[in-house]
């Protein structure tokens, strides 16, 4: 692979992980494609459901303890160094997520549309922790590749969004 032009990509874990590449490591990556990915290691972890709290417990074992330790949340969460971030994002959320809440989505993206860092948001309404919806996965897929085309080169097929894509674009709207 060629160091110069490599983009870090990733759902979930792998969105967290993107996000993170392009906070810590800026000079590494040309650019990024995050796939509900968390932005803020403390929110994620308060939307948890009670009935989870197993599951939230085990998770703060592993990661550290963002509940009483803010400056470690904010050392580890992307959230927090976005004015490092140099790298154009392209961010896939669903509105449904019951996992990564449609607000880590929310507040990187609006957080770096703020601060002029090239981001673009697509948001489908009737997704959720990915996606499922077959034209749904198609619009993204188009989406990304004319993303990797842009900003890695080479060459990407003529995008048609598909009639039943539920995209919708939340940065547009704060124009």
């Amino acid at each position: 692979a060629d160091p110069d032009n490599v983009c870090i990509y990733g759902g979930s874990y792998g969105g967290y992980a993107c996000l993170a590449g392009l906070a810590f490591t800026p000079d590494m990556y040309k650019c990024g494609v995050d796939i509900v990915g968390p932005s803020n290691v403390k929110t994620l972890l308060d939307s948890i459901p009670a009935y989870w709290g197993p599951l939230r417990n085990q998770m703060l074992l592993k990661i550290g303890d963002v509940d009483s330790d803010e400056a470690f949340n904010k050392k580890i969460s992307p959230l927090y160094h976005i004015d490092k971030i140099k790298a154009p994002l392209l961010i896939g959320q669903g509105a449904n997520d019951p996992r990564v809440k449609q607000a880590e989505a929310d507040q990187i993206a609006f957080s770096m549309h703020k601060k002029g860092i090239p981001v673009e948001y697509v948001l489908y309404p009737d997704e959720g922790h990915g996606f499922a919806r077959p034209d749904n996965r198609i619009d993204f897929n188009g989406r990304v590749e004319l993303f990797l085309e842009e900003h890695l080169g080479g060459r990407a097929e003529t995008f048609e969004r598909p009639e039943s894509s539920t995209a919708v674009f939340p940065l547009q709207t704060e124009e």
